[in-house]
């Protein structure tokens, strides 16, 4: 079988089914979302098969059923996987290549599954919406390029399909043109062409220095082009922190976080459950490329990357307490996560790439990331296809009398907040282990880590609390949550808790499951198996986990019940905005630098130049090269029609003095051949420029030319 063949179909049948949808929707809306919904399901199972095959399962199947000896059965063992390549070569010069290894197996299952579960979501949660037929078209788009992201083996297939990413993804942003919504829109977009370009002119100057821009060779071509792991030069340095900016920009790493908070709650939830779950993973999969061909062995590197994954982490944990969007919270809670899941390759980085616990933690977490933001944004869309509303304020009470959408919710707050027996649980705790065999990390980095993790409960208990728990200020907008209707239809019911199944499954028995995806996945970490198993509930690999919950719980009722609540004008309590508005970093510092101060001093230095280049100008014209005196200056014509006329006018006056004495001559001859002159030279430069002309002077050289050649012939 062609796997190669299965690897592009993989990548562009997507978007090829963009096109499809859209035309189909152009007059059949219905249609329109069957197509996309067949076109996803598709692509799942297709994904299915493919790394199936791949891990041997589909020869073993087909073996046991036909107990044929002569079956091929592929020789893979337990962390193990059959590659699969595709080159596409020539392509822009370089060519696209692209593998289907354990790694990328799992994140094309991952994809695959999101956007069907969400495409199963579009058609109730738009039904009312405009620009639906231009959302799929996009939606799709993207999933193609998201697997050519995952799937490519070099930084240039990567930044080619990373940036299609970006662009196709801006349209989820701006889907509903509110002022708002083109406001973060374009933060979205120019911070991810900015990312991009800085990322293009890291590999430009990584190819220069190495001669390579593929993953698997660059540790070698660092190697045996400079000799050493441990010191770089500065320009793979240089090279591989420009890179590394551009992956941290689509992974909503501090400082270039600035988009992640303003784009999810103005974008759709579906498009906020694939932005938040899927394409945040595209910057960490590069991140940890980075991390792990060039600066594995520069210890500098990992505690920078443990700095930023701290800061990162703590920031978005402050900004989801202070929230009081639906939306907004869950996206301040990505930001913090991806800083959850950049400590484990930073704890990696610090210990020389030997932290095997580290690696798996940060690995298993970005898949247990996915498929909780995929629940809680899928979750929230129901929220707000009901309500129309995402303030805690107006939606509190809404899930009181809805047991389905509070299942799939509570599995989404226990997964996130890292409770034993479901899924984060064990990402959270394989780092915390990883962390604590590092000796030379710092304690207090431990205890933030802890306190960032009791946070991600107080933040979540606040939003379960206030949307299931309590009840809604308005008696009467609670009376009519309360009422017995219908709030989602079988489709987006099954997308969401198709979804949170996957939750416990992993969480409930991490040694079958959460073990699998690790061994089979962690190749992209260098790293090898891990030599024992991992007695995930017993006490001292619990213990990380019940101080983040105890602080949680006293977060809540300390802060969350104290603090960040307040009595309205008719003594009730609801929850209040306290998050200063000025405190935002994009108006705060980024317009302001890049609106204002850089556009300033280039204006102040191009006019100092300009200045210096007159002033040395007019020095040499002063000194070394003078002024000469200018010519007379001719009023009109030029010295042929001058001469002309002097001419002219000398026989005119000749002849007035003799034959034309009764009746002189009183022309200017200046004026009219100058005239004379103008209207030559614009016709020659009309019939110059013509069509015509130019097929009279081609005829003329092809008579010429015919006519040599029988001149030649004849002769």
């Amino acid at each position: 079988m062609r796997y190669d063949i299965l690897i592009g179909i993989l990548i562009f049948y997507p978007m090829i089914g963009a096109l499809i949808s859209y035309l189909v929707g152009l007059k059949w809306k219905s249609a329109r979302n069957l197509v996309a919904n067949f076109i996803t399901i598709s692509e799942f199972a297709l994904t299915a098969f493919v790394v199936l095959s791949g891990y041997g399962m589909v020869s073993r199947f087909v073996g046991s059923l036909t107990s044929d000896a002569s079956v091929s059965v592929s020789p893979v063992v337990m962390g193990t996987f059959m590659n699969f390549e595709l080159v596409l070569p020539e392509i822009c010069g370089m060519g696209l290549h692209f593998t289907l290894d354990g790694f990328r197996c799992i994140y094309a299952l991952v994809v695959a599954f999101m956007w069907m579960m969400v495409t199963l979501l579009c058609p109730e949660y738009f039904a009312k919406h405009h620009n639906r037929n231009r959302f799929y078209a996009f939606l799709l788009l993207t999933q193609g390029a998201t697997m050519g992201v995952f799937l490519s083996t070099d930084f240039f297939t990567t930044f080619v399909f990373f940036e299609i990413m970006s662009l196709t993804s801006y349209v989820w942003v701006a889907q509903e043109e509110k002022p708002e919504a083109l406001k973060a829109a374009e933060t979205y977009l120019g911070i991810s062409v900015i990312g991009g370009m800085v990322m293009l002119m890291g590999i430009f100057m990584l190819y220069n220095s190495l001669g390579t821009v593929a993953f698997a060779e660059l540790t070698n071509g660092i190697m045996f082009g400079f000799g050493s792991l441990t010191e770089l030069p500065g320009q793979v340095i240089a090279a591989g922190i420009c890179i590394l900016f551009g992956f941290a920009v689509k992974a909503g790493a501090f400082p270039v976080h600035i988009w992640l908070p303003k784009a999810h709650p103005v974008a759709p939830a579906p498009a906020s459950a694939l932005l938040s779950g899927v394409l945040t993973k595209t910057g960490i999969f590069g991140i940890i490329v980075v991390t792990v061909q060039i600066f594995q062995y520069t210890e500098w590197f990992g505690y920078m990357l443990l700095a930023i994954a701290v800061v990162t982490m703590l920031m978005g944990a402050l900004l989801a307490l202070f929230s009081v969007d639906l939306k907004r919270v869950l996206a301040c809670s990505s930001l913090s996560q991806i800083g959850f899941i950049l400590t484990g390759v930073a704890v990696l980085a610090v210990s020389h790439g030997e932290n095997t616990l580290a690696a798996r933690g940060s690995l298993i977490y970005m898949v247990n990331h996915s498929i909780l933001k995929l629940v809680l944004f899928m979750a929230a869309g129901v929220v707000y296809m009901n309500t129309h509303k995402l303030n805690l304020n107006e939606i509190r009470g809404f899930g009181r009398k809805k047991p389905l959408l509070n299942v799939a919710f509570l599995l989404g707050v226990l997964g996130i907040s890292g409770i034993p027996f479901f899924n984060g649980y064990v990402g959270k705790t394989l780092i915390h282990e990883g962390m604590l065999e590092v000796s030379s990390i710092p304690a207090f980095v431990e205890m933030l880590y802890l306190l960032a993790g009791g946070c991600t409960l107080a933040y979540m208990l606040k939003l379960y609390i206030c949307i299931f728990i309590e009840k809604n200020n308005d008696e009467e907008k609670q009376a009519n949550y309360d009422a017995k209707k219908k709030y989602m239809n079988f489709g987006s019911g099954f997308a969401l808790l198709g979804s949170a199944v996957v939750i416990p499954a992993i969480g409930m028995i991490p040694n079958t499951t959460a073990d699998f995806i690790m061994d089979l996945g962690q190749n992209i970490f260098n790293v090898g198996l891990l030599g024992h198993g991992v007695h995930y509930f017993a006490f001292h690999n619990m213990k990380g986990s019940l101080i983040s919950i105890a602080i949680g719980v006293i977060l809540y009722y300390a802060l969350v019940r104290v603090c960040l609540m307040n009595k309205n004008a008719e003594g009730k309590e609801e929850y209040a905005d306290l998050w200063p508005k000025w405190l935002d970093l994009e108006n705060l510092v980024y317009r302001p630098i890049f609106i204002r101060f850089i556009p300033f001093i280039c204006g102040v230095v191009c006019r100092v130049l300009d200045s210096l280049v007159d002033f040395f100008v007019v020095g040499l014209r002063k000194t070394v090269y003078r002024d000469s005196a200018l010519p007379h200056e001719l009023p009109e014509g030029n010295p042929v029609t001058h001469v002309a006329a002097v001419i002219v006018e000398k026989i005119v006056w000749l002849l007035n003095k003799t034959f034309f004495r009764k009746k002189p001559i009183r022309k200017s001859f200046e004026h009219i051949f100058a005239v004379r002159w103008e209207e030559l030279a614009e016709n020659n430069q009309i019939i110059g420029r013509s069509l015509s002309y130019g097929l009279i002077l081609f005829c003329m050289g092809l008579v010429l030319t015919i006519a040599y050649l029988m001149w030649v012939i004849l002769k």
